[in-house]
């Protein structure tokens, strides 16, 4: 349930732009809703200029993933199929409940919330979300390709992972 859109700032803002091509300050503005648009058009999916999980799986972006109560689209539906599950694209409180039971399963924080580390685990996903994407969702904010954190003019950055950013939005 993760989701940018125009007025939103931080470390994911950071990230999507990267991807995006344009400049990567943080905020999302203007030019960061136009190239997300042309993104999604490009793509075949909704161009309403909002990121969503579906948008972060097309783009490459598997580590700010966080599917969750409220979510919807192809990526809950998927979710739900590879649980077993009635496959809607709604993710409400049955889904919640198989999310749970599998993570408890699986030895993972059993919080109902299909993030990267959950996802990673469960082989529709294979490929998409990658120990690679979990270890992204994990660096400190403002790390470097290399894992080293640095944050403006070089001084350290934040010590929260960009997962527990996005995490924390819905906590």
């Amino acid at each position: 349930m993760s989701y940018l859109r125009k007025g939103v700032s931080g470390e994911p803002v950071k990230i999507l732009q990267a991807k995006l091509g344009v400049t990567a300050d943080g905020e999302f503005g203007p030019g960061t809703e136009k190239a997300l648009k042309e993104f999604q058009a490009a793509k075949g999916l909704a161009a309403d200029g909002i990121a969503g999980p579906d948008t972060f799986l097309a783009i490459g972006l598997p580590e700010l993933v966080l599917l969750g109560p409220g979510a919807k689209g192809e990526a809950v539906k998927k979710l739900q199929t590879a649980l077993g599950i009635a496959a809607d694209g709604k993710f409400g409180p049955g889904t919640k409940a198989a999310v749970v039971a599998f993570q408890e399963k699986n030895g993972l924080d059993a919080d109902g919330f299909a993030g990267p580390a959950t996802l990673a685990k469960i082989s529709a996903f294979a490929g998409t979300v990658t120990a690679a994407a979990v270890a992204a969702s994990e660096a400190p904010a403002g790390s470097t390709p290399t894992g080293e954190a640095a944050g403006p003019d070089g001084e350290p950055a934040p010590s929260k992972s960009v997962w527990s950013t996005v995490k924390g939005w819905f906590s």
